[in-house]
């Protein structure tokens, strides 16, 4: 594995990425941006590498397709910071590095002399930022905390699911994403600041706040107006009208929702092929450019709905998508994992990566990078095997003999 790519933004610096899973996507963001990222792990490998889902279905620390996504372009060493070995070489390639990512719980850093007052002491540009569930400070501080929770005390659980059941969450884990993503952001805006100062800085992530934050005008609903946003499920909430925007169809779900006014012409143009085909049934009555949602009753609406309704069910994603972008209706597909893959504007972009790993006969596929730029080009590569690294970092970087490692790795320092 290269150990860096020398054109990227990020290339010139070096981040320490001590995080478990709250903090790898940070981490991540980081490496794919050209940083040279050390994944640093304890001796038995990083906890997040026995979470799954797993290679084959067989549990194994190297074959955690969860550590594997969140892990790609970094490399991986081996220390344990408890040692007080273990706590000297972390400082010294402290004094190298740029960024030191960590999401210990608050205080634990401080413990081992490893807090931010301790390491800008050695290197005072560096920038550390610390994910954590609920900040460095405040009353929650130590509390721990897992995705359902910080999603439910940020208030995204409320506003996600249907209004007759009670709040749901999404089934992928997002709050971990949301912190690493905002700390990623943190990490940029100290450099910007380290560019122009000089000075490195302590960047303090709380998970929660950026689940609040992705909630976007919902709390401030509440503050100006004393409102509380529903759960609404497929659903817009529109001058007392449920207004459906995710539609069953023959082979899975579009999005489209009844527009009026200015935009009724859209709405007109279903209208039209489905009186093609006679199934328009009353909505061929309806002046649709005319129409709003304060005008008409609740029953009508619902009446309408239940029409367009019936229709879609009676055409593929494929089919209706053609016939809107021919007649100018506003309808997209709800794409699948599998939609995905084999979406030609995705194929055709190079979005997907394919990367080989040591041991599998098959390659995994990857979301390609950021962003394209016309200055230079993304590589995605494999995440690391535990330690893969240490002779590059311990020996040929440090100077340490093979003796001295032997000794450290007898004493689980590495």
């Amino acid at each position: 594995m290269a150990k860096q790519i020398s054109y990227l933004p990020l290339s010139p610096y070096r981040v320490l990425d001590l995080t478990n899973e709250m903090g790898y996507f940070c981490g991540k963001i980081l490496a794919e941006l050209g940083a040279d990222v050390i994944k640093i792990e304890p001796p038995e490998g990083d906890s997040g590498r026995n979470i799954g889902p797993f290679i084959n279905d067989i549990p194994k620390k190297e074959g955690s397709l969860f550590f594997l996504a969140y892990n790609t372009n970094k490399r991986s060493i081996t220390l344990n910071i408890e040692t007080s070995d273990g706590r000297e070489i972390l400082k010294r390639l402290v004094k190298k590095s740029d960024f030191l990512i960590e999401s210990y719980p608050p205080g634990y850093m401080n413990k081992f002399g490893l807090g931010y007052e301790d390491l800008r002491e050695i290197n005072s540009r560096l920038i550390m930022v610390s994910i954590t569930p609920f900040g460095q400070t405040g009353p929650r501080k130590d509390w721990k905390a897992s995705d359902i929770v910080l999603i439910a005390m940020g208030g995204l659980s409320h506003i996600t699911g249907s209004p007759d059941r009670p709040p749901a969450r999404v089934c992928i884990d997002q709050a971990h994403l949301m912190g690493g993503a905002q700390a990623a952001m943190g990490a940029m805006i100290a450099h910007y600041y380290r560019q122009s100062t000089g000075r490195g800085q302590h960047v303090d992530v709380s998970i929660q706040e950026s689940v609040v934050l992705s909630a976007l005008t919902v709390p401030q609903a509440w503050d100006l107006e004393r409102f509380i946003w529903p759960r609404v499920g497929g659903y817009l909430p529109r001058s007392g009208k449920r207004v459906r925007c995710l539609w069953p169809c023959k082979d899975g779900y579009v999005a489209w929702r009844i527009f009026g006014g200015g935009l009724g012409v859209k709405t007109r143009a279903l209208v039209e092929w489905m009186e093609s085909e006679g199934k328009a049934e009353d909505l061929s009555k309806v002046e649709w450019e005319k129409m709003d949602y304060l005008s008409v009753s609740p029953e009508e609406f619902d009446h309408w709905q239940e029409v367009f309704g019936r229709f879609f069910k009676t055409h593929t994603k494929e089919e209706l998508c053609k016939e809107a972008l021919s007649r100018g209706i506003v309808l997209f597909p709800v794409s699948t994992p599998k939609d995905l893959i084999e979406d030609n504007q995705l194929i055709y972009r190079e979005y997907w990566k394919e990367v080989e790993y040591p041991g599998l006969e098959f390659p995994i596929k990857y979301p390609g990078p950021l962003f394209k730029s016309s200055e230079f080009s993304f590589e995605i590569r494999r995440a690391p095997l535990i330690g893969e690294h240490n002779l590059e970092i311990y020996e040929e970087e440090l100077g340490f003999s093979k003796e001295e490692l032997a000794i450290l790795k007898h004493n689980r320092v590495i």
